[in-house]
């Protein structure tokens, strides 16, 4: 994947600012966006912007403050004072937090990329060609917006000066019907070609937008939407992004390759009570180094961050049974909740690897049916419990325990130490728009 190395500072120079300053040897942002070469640079930078990067990168960002507010992480040097605030939690995350800033201003430019080439798709004379840019730009518009509505209650849509801001799940609904018209225009006319030659190889376009549109509608609300379009998923395809020694894997660059930043708070993935995992779950071995432990330089944490050239799944195939599973859960079908939820419990699958052994999906839990109440409120807790462990350090837990009503910051054993996360400073400074602060709870 060395071709994204170069693709990052175009995304980079696409994004940073309103005004354009023209290098003779370059191209301008006009003269890119006018081909389908150009479009499709754009889409492999949307990748490099969203998952390369290390520190700066929305992959780092996301596992960093999902799991720091939630106890998934603990900090192991307190040096790394943004992502130490973070773990604090509370007012201790200001709007001047690194962890925030970054996970604010590098969505937001994906997002504002990913526009940047749907509205000039056109100047793509293929339809094939079309076809796969749409998807791709659609893919990551969908992941960025998602991402920043797990920790914003509002966000803007347009990228304009003083941008109007609108709440989290009217953003997740307008992602989710971009997504629909990827996919309508995906089935009416395949992917070109030229295209698949051209971009950075590990998506599997379809596939990965009916997996974006059921997480999202299932956030948004729209368990209906969510149920079909989980069920259109293929199990048995894989949709990952790839890394490489120069395009590192940024969770194992920063973090997990080291004892320095953070690692997972204990074997238990810092979950306790009802939501503590079931002895014997197969999955633990393959997030957690536990036999034999870590050294004084390996971190607790294995997962999908063991390599530089670790592939990261852009979702997993037992996300999409649980979310099966809640949306039942929610319209009170607890039979068909349960149904989906011993999919993921009693599977026995091997681990899914790369040819060099990498992994890409868990191996199943071989843990025995539910046999708890059949109330809608416990069959949601063990549908949490295994959402906690099935996506361990992939920066849902934050969304996943508001969604899921457990306790609040303020409330006797509280699991998050945060709602939401402040608006940026630069955001505020620059945006008259911007909300006032959210509640430091």
């Amino acid at each position: 994947m060395k071709k994204i190395i170069t693709l990052a500072a175009l995304a980079l120079a696409l994004g940073s600012c309103n005004k354009e300053y023209l290098n003779p040897s370059t191209a301008s942002q006009q003269q890119v966006v006018t081909s389908s070469d150009g479009l499709i640079t754009l889409c492999n930078g949307l990748q490099a912007r969203y998952s390369t990067g290390g520190l700066l990168s929305v992959l780092y960002n996301t596992v960093a403050a999902g799991g720091l507010t939630t106890r998934e992480l603990t900090v192991l040097n307190q040096g790394n004072i943004e992502e130490f605030n973070v773990g604090l939690g509370g007012g201790s995350i200001t709007n001047s937090n690194g962890v925030v800033r970054n996970l604010w201003t590098q969505a937001n430019l994906v997002k504002s990329n990913a526009d940047l080439v749907l509205a000039n798709v056109g100047n793509a004379p293929d339809a094939g060609t079309r076809s796969g840019i749409v998807a791709y730009a659609s893919i990551f518009r969908a992941l960025s917006i998602g991402t920043l509505t797990q920790y914003f209650e509002q966000l803007p849509l347009v990228t304009q000066e003083n941008a109007p801001f609108v709440p989290r799940v009217d953003a997740l609904r307008n992602a989710v019907a971009q997504l629909e018209a990827a996919a309508t225009q995906l089935a009416a006319t395949p992917v070109s070609a030229d295209f698949n030659a051209k971009i950075v190889p590990g998506i599997d376009l379809p596939n990965t937008i009916q997996a974006l549109i059921a997480r999202y509608s299932l956030e948004a609300g729209d368990y209906d939407k969510a149920l079909a379009a989980a069920g259109r998923v293929d199990l048995t395809k894989r949709s990952v992004l790839n890394f490489d020694d120069n395009t590192r894997n940024p969770l194992f660059e920063t973090s997990f390759g080291n004892k320095n930043v953070f690692e997972p708070t204990n074997t238990n993935l810092g979950l306790t009570g009802a939501l503590a995992p079931e002895t014997g779950d197969r999955r633990l071995p393959f997030l957690l180094r536990i036999t034999p432990p870590p050294t004084t330089t390996q971190n607790l944490g294995t997962g999908f961050y063991t390599a530089n050239s670790a592939p990261i799944p852009v979702y997993v195939p037992n996300e999409m049974l649980l979310i099966r599973a809640e949306a039942y859960a929610r319209k009170n079908d607890v039979p068909n909740a349960v149904t989906e939820l011993n999919k993921v419990r009693t599977s026995t699958a091997a681990a899914a690897t790369t040819s060099t052994g990498l992994l890409l999906a868990l191996p199943g839990a071989a843990l025995p049916p539910y046999a708890g109440p059949l109330t809608t409120a416990d069959v949601l807790t063990d549908i949490l419990r295994n959402r906690d462990i099935e996506l361990a350090f992939q920066g849902f837990r934050l969304a996943d325990s508001r969604r899921f009503g457990r306790p609040a910051p303020g409330t006797t054993g509280a699991e998050r130490n945060r709602n939401f996360f402040p608006y940026p400073r630069i955001e505020r400074e620059n945006n008259s728009q911007t909300p006032p602060l959210p509640d430091p709870q």
